[in-house]
């Protein structure tokens, strides 16, 4: 999918929760922007290539029909997983120059620019559009404070999931795991026959970091683990220190390689059957499909262990900045990005699912179709990883945690680690 957040993005993005801005770009494709173009509609994101350009793209057709007299800039920035782009976003905010409307985070990223008085409210928007509902709770709470709505949700990306490759199951005779227990089971009998149970891929640490908020959601349940990030659990609660030593003994099926490959490449040890197991968001799923895999064929998917009936959401949301030249287009384009036909038009390509729960269910894949389900009864939490549960200097430091338990695992340094870092939430 996209990216995530990786641990590089720590200073670029402290800068950018700081400055909470949006600025001047490198540009991907072809029209105006909004101060610096006198008015014309300025899309700013790090959607630069394969299904992601292809989804903005499909969804600016949709604007664009809807709206044919207003000229539209594609300012995507591309690199970095986002960190490129995010550095021009803060240059351009500290300079008073936002873009019409920007790619966020819903959760910490986002209230980071609401936090610096960037943001304007868009709960009339929300009120004209008649979307009181179309959205689940969980996720306006997400990109909402003090009761004003701040981000438009355009997709949906699950955190807590677990694929595995069914050839090397239904060789080996053996059932995805539901439980913890089950997985050391099933992990074990893999290991016996030489295969990598656990595919792990973090040169960026977040790879690393989301197999434990995955533990963590399941050890404390979703409640719970969002009371991590208000202070209202703490870190040396019995359960986080069981998630440690979960996370500790899943460290011992891991690839040896893990710390010189990328996301993508670990999902690649189980496209090819050298792995079997990989815990990952569902973009994993468009990579898979890039290389002519079929969903229930070659590859399946489950909630990871224990956490049925969480859905740990990436979302990613536009707003309207203060100080737009157009805040009349930027609120057509908004409505169009809530709409059921933008984001039945963009998501599809993208790979993920629509944030409103009107989406055409006809228009996706068999696992979205799941996904798109359990998105409307499920508890719904934030990523840590990927920037929703907690502000970046918090994220960074445990990004830095984990690098250091996945080598050392060392669970009480570890649980002490967190627990200092826990002062940032504050």
């Amino acid at each position: 999918m996209k990216r995530s957040l990786a641990v590089l993005l720590g200073s670029i993005l402290a800068l950018a929760m700081i400055l909470t801005g949006c600025g001047k770009s490198d540009t991907a494709a072809s029209e105006g922007s909004d101060s610096s173009d006198g008015g014309k509609l300025e899309i700013f994101s790090w959607w630069t290539a394969g299904g992601e350009a292809d989804g903005l793209n499909a969804l600016i057709d949709v604007f664009n029909k809807k709206q044919p007299d207003i000229e539209v800039k594609n300012e995507a920035v591309a690199g970095g997983a986002g960190s490129n782009a995010k550095a021009v976003l803060a240059t351009r905010m500290q300079g008073g120059n936002p873009p019409s409307t920007f790619q966020v985070h819903g959760g910490a990223e986002l209230m980071a620019y609401v936090d610096a008085g960037k943001m304007e409210p868009l709960n009339d928007l929300f009120k004209k559009n008649g979307w009181d509902g179309k959205f689940p709770e969980d996720l306006i709470d997400m990109v909402s404070k003090d009761g004003k709505i701040y981000g438009i949700p355009v997709d949906i990306h699950r955190g807590n999931v677990l694929w595995y490759n069914k050839k090397v199951f239904d060789d080996n005779n053996l059932q995805p795991p539901k439980t913890f227990d089950e997985f050391f089971d099933v992990a074990d009998k893999l290991k016996a026959k030489g295969i990598t149970p656990l595919a792990i891929g973090d040169k960026e640490v977040w790879g690393s970091t989301m197999v434990f908020e995955n533990i963590l959601l399941a050890e404390l349940g979703p409640d719970k683990y969002k009371q991590l990030w208000t202070g209202e659990v703490t870190f040396d609660d019995p359960a986080v220190k069981k998630s440690a030593e979960i996370f500790k003994k899943m460290i011992g099926y891991i690839n040896d390689d893990h710390s010189s490959l990328a996301w993508q490449d670990a999902s690649q040890l189980v496209a090819d059957g050298k792995a079997a197991m990989n815990i990952m968001g569902d973009w994993a799923k468009g990579y898979f499909t890039s290389k002519n895999l079929k969903y229930n064929e070659d590859f399946g998917a489950v909630p990871t262990p224990e956490s049925d009936g969480s859905f740990m959401v990436v979302a990613d949301t536009f707003g309207k900045p203060k100080g737009v030249k157009n805040p009349d287009q930027v609120d057509k384009f908004l409505t169009v990005l809530g709409s059921v036909d933008g984001q039945d038009a963009f998501n599809p390509k993208k790979g993920s699912i629509p944030a409103n729960v009107d989406g055409d269910t006809s228009k996706y894949d068999d696992y979205s179709k799941q996904a798109m389900d359990d998105f409307k009864t499920d508890s719904l939490t934030p990523s840590l990883a990927h920037g929703s549960a907690a502000p970046q200097g918090f994220m960074t430091k445990v990004d830095e945690a984990v690098n250091v338990f996945v080598t050392q695992k060392n669970v009480d340094n570890f649980i002490q680690s967190l627990t200092q870092a826990s002062s940032l939430l504050k």
